[in-house]
């Protein structure tokens, strides 16, 4: 008995530890990591908008779980000819969590409402990567009047979880569990402890530590690691600045939640009738007709495939995703 309330008190004083631990770091990160743009307030939610250059309005939205960071190298060029523009999604990056549903037509009018209060004029070309790209079509389909056009990078396709299947639904599953137990573990610090380790080079604990949170995760982790590793060095201690808060691993879970009711939504988006040019990594793993996909999203879609690029095209070749703006930039659309 002696032996178990000494087990108990040892626990709850490392949780303490943790908590407090966590808590120091999230205000020194607050002092060091001040967000590079500034906040939108949408009626009691912020969200962070960084923009750069002068000219046409050019919009940069992310992957399911992704920050404005991950578009800093596109972000840099595309400023030479055009008002680019990158947003953190509630709950990720610099942004305030909500509540608000995380579907493609809510995100696509809570982009426009950021848009309209930063008073960031129309008409929009829109960038969208993966689970972005149904996010910029839903804003097409929407506000058909203040979309140029659409660049999307290696775009998900809704067909391919439309009807979901069982193993979809499991897989779902598992990532909102891998998703909340990442909240619980940034909470007690843990995150925050493996993060500095990978910092400062020590891979193995960092990973050992992942294998027994959340057994296979740990290979996510790894090929997330190695994208992170792709992105402007400067930006990685910022990365790591944000997954070190359990409102990350929150806002990744909420849009986990609503991805089944996403690709329902997103099935049911018009065929558009907008330039459209759509990047397809040639490298990574597509069981989608390629073809197909593009007439279903655009009567005038232009297919490129990136040869030396898996699903993130904005880290493997930058320079095709910013010709492929520049080209819808000077097609004066």
């Amino acid at each position: 008995m002696i032996y178990f309330a000494s087990a108990i008190g040892i626990a709850a004083l490392l949780v303490l530890c943790g908590v407090v631990y966590q808590a120091i770091g999230l205000r020194s990160d607050e002092r060091r990591f001040p967000p590079p743009g500034r906040f939108i307030d949408l009626g009691g939610h912020r969200l962070h908008l960084y923009e750069i250059g002068s000219g046409p309005s050019v919009i940069l939205e992310s992957g399911i779980s992704a920050s404005s960071l991950n578009w800093r190298r596109v972000q840099n060029e595309v400023a030479q000819f055009a008002h680019v523009c990158s947003y953190d999604r509630a709950g990720l990056g610099w942004s305030d969590l909500c509540k608000q549903p995380c579907t493609p037509i809510a995100l696509a009018r809570q982009l426009h409402a950021l848009l309209q209060a930063a008073d960031t004029p129309p008409p929009y070309i829109l960038v969208g990567h993966s689970f972005g790209g149904l996010i910029v079509r839903a804003f097409a389909a929407e506000f058909r009047n203040e979309a140029a056009g659409l660049v999307l990078v290696d775009p998900l396709d809704p067909a391919e979880w439309n009807p979901i299947t069982e193993q979809q639904r499991r897989i779902i599953a598992h990532g909102i569990r891998l998703a909340r137990r990442g909240a619980v573990a940034a909470r007690l610090g843990v995150v925050r402890v493996c993060l500095n380790l990978l910092l400062a080079g020590n891979r193995l604990l960092p990973r050992a530590a992942a294998k027994a949170w959340s057994g296979r995760a740990a290979e996510v982790t790894d090929r997330i690691g190695a994208q992170v590793r792709k992105m402007p060095e400067e930006t990685w201690p910022l990365v790591a600045c944000h997954w070190k808060q359990a409102k990350s691993f929150e806002g990744m879970a909420r849009h986990f939640e609503w991805l089944a009711e996403s690709v329902v939504e997103a099935s049911q988006i018009p065929v558009l009738d907008l330039p459209v040019t759509m990047l397809v990594g040639e490298q990574n793993d597509h069981p989608t007709d390629h073809q197909d996909y593009a007439r279903r999203i655009s009567i005038k879609t232009k297919l490129v495939m990136a040869e030396k690029s898996g699903h993130w095209i904005q880290l493997d070749e930058p320079e095709l995703v910013v010709d492929s703006i520049r080209e819808m930039v000077e097609g004066g659309y």
